[in-house]
């Protein structure tokens, strides 16, 4: 399925064909060794060694098929690692991880105590930036751009931006901000139709050969100069050449651009495929003075037919058939759903109920399956792009009206949004339900994207109801009770992947606000539980009790507010208590519940278990649990060790 165009090659013949040109490369500068005119196979080959990892090592696959020109190019063209390249939505780099010293381990990408899925500093001093969440690599880089500006050094700083993040408000703030200090920062928008799309200007490759040609550069100055001399251009003349700069290439075009706004130099958009042009292009504006912007247009997915032809699907396929272009799916056994799933299919029962119903989410349709709304009402849904920020309070702003958003986001992005939830919706008491998809482990994309945080800081905001579903069934009783009979911001936090209940379809009921489930009750010790981890200290309980011990269980259900009666009935009749969530310690429910025995004067012995004060790496949710002591055998030893305590 790999198309057979230049020196592309069916997968099918790498094992024979092999990796001639990239089996020579172990960094940037061994790349600089090959001549022009064998990029176009080594860009080849990369595309084969890629289908063939990722097809077996499932990882982002369709937005590094088409950033394979323009990563060769760049770290053919500048210095690397002495000039600086920061990368903008992380998961576009794995062609950088390959050229810079990282391709024999290129197996272990995503897994436990192997390469990471997004650049980190920690991992290679090529990785100048951590990028996991998008839009910040403009802000970084021209950040290192003045510093390298006042340190007067003369290294280049490169900041590489695209799959969507250009819709994010902070690539515009700091867009804004680069014409404001003396830099000599290059913005590389990688446009490939998911993000900005004919509409920054219509410059053909013509046009890019103009601007970026050092005799139309010295041109555009003396003509510049001479209409000073003349008075005919009196301004600021740094700020006034780019204006004058912009205002020759309108007049050459007929056309302006989005750019101009910003005081920066336009060059694009150019084929963002053409390997030996991309090269030709960096070249020429690479030592050119003042911040400017590359426009490439690029095709997700591009050399491999079936992530060419859908795009969304092949972003992270899952495990495939390299030859055939066939996604490998799980077992045909029945499965739980996802959590996701659920969601998206309950939204849709209760929008349905109500014409106030209506669903938010800033670029994640598909992975939080919201599609299901869209699909079947489209009018009533809205995707607001890579936007926590805007996505916050544009559903703050809906409840204003009387409708009833329902805002998808995942935990880790949330934070992005931090003060909005207090300022436009908390403060306001705006009655807008948060659905927060991967909240705790996630897995393979690692550090950057746990949800480990937002049990903590949605505690502290005021007004804020704070709640985890035990299973599924339980996840479609509290967004109903949400939606239709609690008040205020609301936020519902679950889990990636799938649950516990294959027959999860029943019906909706209410759920009384602000209290747990009592599940079971014991004198020697009480596990309180939150969210789907109850599942796994359901099994713990039912080992100790068949062991003799007097063994309860509390399904919190509510990390706020807390439900002080049921609490004050464990710690009277329990000597020792456990509370378990997935998600930070520090701040988390566990303190929480400290702090109310404290208060009270309760005398249990308390053990609280959560993610530890660190950044837990990528691997498998199995493994991170493990490490956490979250896994069901450690959660087991850590009672049996508090039960041979005295109380």
């Amino acid at each position: 399925m790999l198309q057979q165009e230049e020196s592309h090659t069916n997968p099918t013949s790498s094992a024979e064909i092999g990796y001639p040109l990239l089996d020579k490369i172990r960094e940037p500068k061994d790349l600089r060794r090959l001549s022009p005119d064998q990029l176009p196979q080594l860009c080849a080959e990369i595309r084969r060694f890629m289908l063939e990892a990722l097809s077996v090592n499932p990882g982002h696959l369709g937005a590094n098929l088409g950033a394979v020109e323009i990563t060769v190019a760049m770290h053919y063209v500048f210095d690397t690692p002495e000039d600086r390249i920061v990368w903008d939505v992380g998961h576009q780099a794995y062609v950088h991880k390959i050229l810079t010293g990282r391709r024999e381990a290129f197996g272990t990408l995503r897994k436990w105590g192997g390469l990471a899925g997004f650049p980190i500093p920690s991992e290679s001093e090529y990785d100048t930036f951590a990028a996991g969440h998008a839009s910040n690599s403009i802000s970084a880089a021209l950040g290192m751009a003045v510093a390298v500006a006042l340190k007067e050094e003369h290294r280049r700083v490169v900041a590489f931006i695209g799959d969507g993040a250009m819709s994010g408000g902070m690539a515009f703030e700091g867009l804004n901000n680069a014409s404001s200090f003396p830099n000599n920062l290059l913005v590389i928008l990688n446009d490939n139709n998911m993000s900005i799309d004919h509409n920054v200007g219509g410059l053909n490759k013509h046009m890019v050969n103009l601007l970026t040609n050092p005799t139309y550069n010295s041109m555009r100055y003396d003509m510049y100069r001479a209409l000073r001399k003349l008075h005919i251009i009196q301004e600021d003349q740094r700020k006034g050449l780019l204006r004058f700069n912009n205002r020759v290439k309108s007049l050459i075009s007929g056309q302006s651009n989005f750019f101009d706004s910003f005081s920066i130099r336009y060059l694009g958009p150019t084929d963002g495929h053409d390997i030996a042009h991309l090269v030709q292009i960096l070249q020429d504006i690479r030592d050119m003075k003042g911040p400017r912007i590359l426009h490439i247009s690029t095709k997700k997915g591009k050399g491999y037919t079936p992530a060419e032809e859908d795009p969304t699907v092949w972003h992270a396929p899952g495990k495939f058939d390299p030859m055939t272009g066939e996604r490998i799916l799980g077992s045909a056994t029945p499965q739980p759903p996802k959590y996701q799933d659920v969601f998206g299919h309950t939204l849709v029962e209760l929008a349905e109920e109500d014409e106030r119903i209506v669903a938010v989410t800033p670029a994640m349709p598909t992975g939080c399956s919201m599609t299901y709304m869209m699909e079947a009402y489209p009018q009533r849904s809205f995707d607001v792009g890579i936007a926590e920020e805007h996505a916050v309070t544009f559903s703050s702003g809906l409840a204003a009206e009387g409708l009833i958003p329902v805002c998808n986001i995942y935990s880790t992005f949330m934070q992005r949004a931090y003060d909005q939830l207090i300022h436009d919706v908390a403060l306001t008491e705006s009655h807008v339900v948060f659905c927060l998809d991967r909240a705790g482990l996630v897995g393979e994309d690692g550090a950057t994207h746990q949800g480990a945080f937002d049990i903590a800081y949605l505690r502290t905001i005021p007004g804020m109801t704070v709640c985890s579903p035990y299973d599924e069934v339980q996840l479609r009783h509290l967004m109903r009770s949400a939606c239709f009979e609690w008040s205020g911001p609301i936020a519902i936090r679950y889990p990636r992947g799938s649950g516990s209940v294959i027959d999860w379809r029943q019906p909706m009921q209410s759920y009384p606000y602000a209290k747990s489930r009592v599940l079971s009750s014991g004198e020697d010790l009480t596990f309180l539980s939150l969210g789907p981890l109850g599942v796994t200290v359901s099994r713990v309980v039912e080992r100790l009790q068949r062991e003799g011990y007097a063994v309860g269980h509390v399904d919190l259900v509510f990390a706020k507010p807390l439900d002080e009666g049921t609490l004050e009935q464990v710690f009277c009749q329990s000597k020792r208590v456990i509370t378990i969530e997935e998600g930070c310690l520090n701040g988390g429910v566990g303190s929480g519940i400290l702090q109310l025995a404290m208060e009270r004067g309760f005398a249990a012995r308390v053990k609280c278990l959560g993610l530890p004060d660190e950044f837990i790496a990528h691997g498998t949710p199995a493994e991170q649990r493990k490490y956490c002591g979250l896994d069901e055998e450690a959660i087991y030893q850590t009672a049996k060790e508090l039960l041979a305590t005295q109380p």
